[in-house]
């Protein structure tokens, strides 16, 4: 059975790449293009991975985080922060916030799958 994935991203080119090598590599993709959606959707569908934009337009991301945690979505739920807000203390941020892992933007093509596995599988909830 495939892995259903929500992309929450805001940027039309990462939402393209993303979900053209999530596809490609046999998951279903859901898509939000905002922070609201993504939270109405997250909370609808129950995605097993969650890949969130910390820096949208609407909202942000480490508030969706929070929420997403505290709002009825299964803690199984894998959250991914995937970001070009790459100061000091934000992966530390994103985690406190309720992310699993945190993945650096600009992504590489040949690579940005085979990571997103590795942060699954180090949280066990892979199958």
């Amino acid at each position: 059975m495939k892995s259903t994935i929500l992309i929450i991203e805001d940027n039309d080119q990462n939402m393209y790449m993303l979900s053209y090598l999530l596809e490609k590599n046999n998951f279903n993709v859901l898509k939000a293009f905002n922070g609201q959606d993504g939270l109405r959707q997250a909370k609808e569908f129950h995605p097993d991975i969650i890949l969130l934009d910390i820096q949208l337009a609407d909202m942000d991301g480490y508030d969706i985080c929070k929420n997403i945690r505290h709002n009825g979505v299964p803690n199984s739920t894998i959250i991914i922060a995937v970001t070009s807000h790459a100061m000091g203390g934000d992966k530390e941020k994103a985690i406190q916030a309720g992310a699993n892992g945190y993945l650096d933007k600009p992504i590489n093509p040949d690579t940005f799958v085979s990571q997103m596995k590795k942060i699954i599988k180090a949280n066990k909830k892979y199958e």
